[in-house]
């Protein structure tokens, strides 16, 4: 999770797509060139040892004048965690 947070701050869509899982994987990654993100808060996590095959983050992203508050959605391919999918929290 920290290091997709990363990535949207770097704007690195070649690593956000390498780690999104293939069946819910876009074409390309927009980026809003007025966003800055300023900080990452990671809220719970479900599942996601080395014992499963899925896995749950929720977390609060930070960027000037708001924040985002998500709980993603996380599987293991050919032993990776990519993001499948996730749902905006209130």
């Amino acid at each position: 999770m920290r290091s997709r947070y990363s990535a949207f701050v770097k704007r690195d869509e070649a690593y956000l797509l390498r780690t999104w899982h293939p069946r819910t994987r876009p074409p390309r990654v927009e980026f809003d060139p007025g966003m800055r993100w300023t900080g990452l808060e990671i809220l719970a996590t479900g599942e996601g040892t080395a014992f499963h095959a899925t896995g749950t983050v929720t977390f609060r992203a930070s960027f000037k004048g708001g924040s985002l508050h998500e709980r993603s959605r996380f599987e293991r391919v050919e032993g990776a965690w990519v993001y499948v999918h996730g749902e905006f929290l209130d």
